[in-house]
């Protein structure tokens, strides 16, 4: 039976790149038992891959090492525990970069744990022999048709092995690809005792870490009624207050900026749901629809009432592959009738690249007049005066790289060869940079095996 009446988890990223004050303050700003961090996206996988295949000493988010440097002393101290997917594609150089960063520091005892098992793309040929084909889950082509481009392959794992790691005396611990609400899952599954078949008690887990996942979406950031969010420079991280029965609080620290209440909730809530009476996972199913939140004022949310269901026989894998090469660049132009010559350098730049044969088709080249409703078009614009200043963008993608930097060559020109007024011409010639394509799939758990490991500073 668990011996506490409640355990406190916040989650201090979203992505790789969130604020690094935001982990940094949830250390400082208050009392916590766990403390999560979120860096992955399905397009970080493939970077990280290719930065190992440079340097085997990387493939991993420096950014949590850099993190941890700042706040170790006080971690140790307030023995907070540590659960970041900062793994990437190499969780064990990762683990070297921590215990490094202790030993700098000269703390002693600490333990820190590895969850490996993810990342299958050295098993790709080996899975497709025995039959897995893992078709792309939107179009349904095997992956035999990209095989040869294939960058990362990584399977989102659970939150099993992430309870066995504290169980077995980690502070910290580091995985690689798994689902963003496991971080959270992983420590009540330890605290509480929760068993695979506790499907209930699985889905409020999975629940409350899908409404922390993206940090402050859900305590003021991205938010609809964004004037009654106060501070939100320095808008708190969410903090979940969950209890043994499933039911928690979704909270942040007292005197922090940012709103919480059910609104902020439910507008992350909502969030890539998919269908929200079965958001599956590799633990469990969860009904969204199940639950109930009760707005308790002072920041509080109560959420209560959630129910699962039994998870599926496969994990989701997410695929990256080289799908072509793309470029993109802009120009500010000004001045009168700047909407009418932003359309003009647009239409010069194609004509030029026709001349020497590099046409490219209305899916392959993109055009935006930014500050001429680009980003809502079709509504009505608030005004009927012409800008008097419109950002061009240009783009083009395909599988032809050398038609692609041709390409970077006709926008630095059209300030002394186009019409008056094209300036602010900022960041250099158009790069050309590959495209990385995600291919979602399906594997058999019983293809996959984790490890856990664990080392001592």
């Amino acid at each position: 039976m668990p011996t506490k009446k409640q355990v406190t988890i916040a989650n201090g990223q979203g992505f790789w790149g969130d604020s690094i004050l935001g982990p940094i303050r949830l250390v400082r700003e208050g009392p916590l038992d766990y403390l999560t961090l979120d860096y992955l996206a399905e397009v970080t996988m493939s970077i990280l891959q290719k930065q190992r295949s440079r340097d085997p000493k990387t493939g991993y988010a420096t950014d949590f090492v850099r993190m941890i440097g700042r706040v170790l002393p006080e971690i140790v101290a307030k023995n907070i525990k540590v659960v970041a997917n900062a793994g990437g594609v190499n969780p064990l150089a990762c683990k070297d970069a921590i215990l490094e960063v202790m030993a700098r520091a000269n703390v002693r005892g600490v333990r820190v744990a590895v969850v490996e098992g993810d990342d299958i793309f050295g098993r790709l040929d080996e899975l497709t022999a025995a039959g897995e084909e893992l078709r792309n889950m939107d179009t349904g082509a095997p992956l035999s048709s990209v095989r040869a481009r294939v960058s990362s392959a990584n399977v989102y794992l659970g939150a099993f092995p992430i309870a066995e790691a504290l169980a077995l005396g980690a502070q910290i611990v580091i995985t690689g690809r798994g689902t963003d609400p496991g971080l959270v899952l992983g420590p009540m599954i330890h605290e509480f005792g929760w068993k695979p078949a506790d499907f209930d008690l699985l889905a409020a887990g999975t629940i409350a870490g899908h409404i922390v996942e993206c940090g402050v979406q859900c305590s003021g950031g991205n938010y609809t009624d964004w004037r009654s969010v106060p501070n939100l420079a320095m808008a708190g991280y969410p903090i979940i207050e969950m209890r043994p029965n499933g039911e928690f609080a979704i909270t942040k620290h007292a005197g922090t900026g940012g709103l919480i209440n059910r609104s902020t909730v439910l507008h992350q809530l909502v969030y890539e749901m998919g269908d929200p009476r079965k958001y599956i996972g590799p633990d469990n199913c969860a009904d969204f629809d199940s639950i109930t939140l009760d707005d308790r004022g002072s920041d509080r949310v109560e959420v209560r009432g959630a129910k699962g269901s039994p998870p599926t026989d496969t994990y989701k894998v997410s695929i990256s592959y080289q799908a072509g090469w793309k470029a993109s660049g802009q120009l500010t132009i000004c001045g009168p009738d700047a909407l009418e010559k932003a359309q003009l350098c647009a239409d010069i730049v194609w004509k030029r690249l026709e001349y020497e044969g590099c046409k490219f088709s209305e899916e392959e080249r993109m055009v935006e007049y930014v500050g001429a409703n680009v980003c809502h078009a079709g509504f009505a614009v608030p005004h009927a005066n012409e800008p008097s200043e419109v950002v061009l963008r240009l783009g083009v993608k395909g599988p032809d790289r050398a038609k692609i930097e041709r390409f970077t060559y006709e926008l630095v020109p059209l300030v002394t060869s186009g019409p008056p007024g094209v300036t602010g011409f900022a960041g250099g010639r158009p790069q050309v940079q590959e495209i990385v394509a995600f291919w979602p799939a399906l594997l058999s758990k019983d293809k996959v095996s984790t490890r856990v490991q664990v080392f001592t500073s």
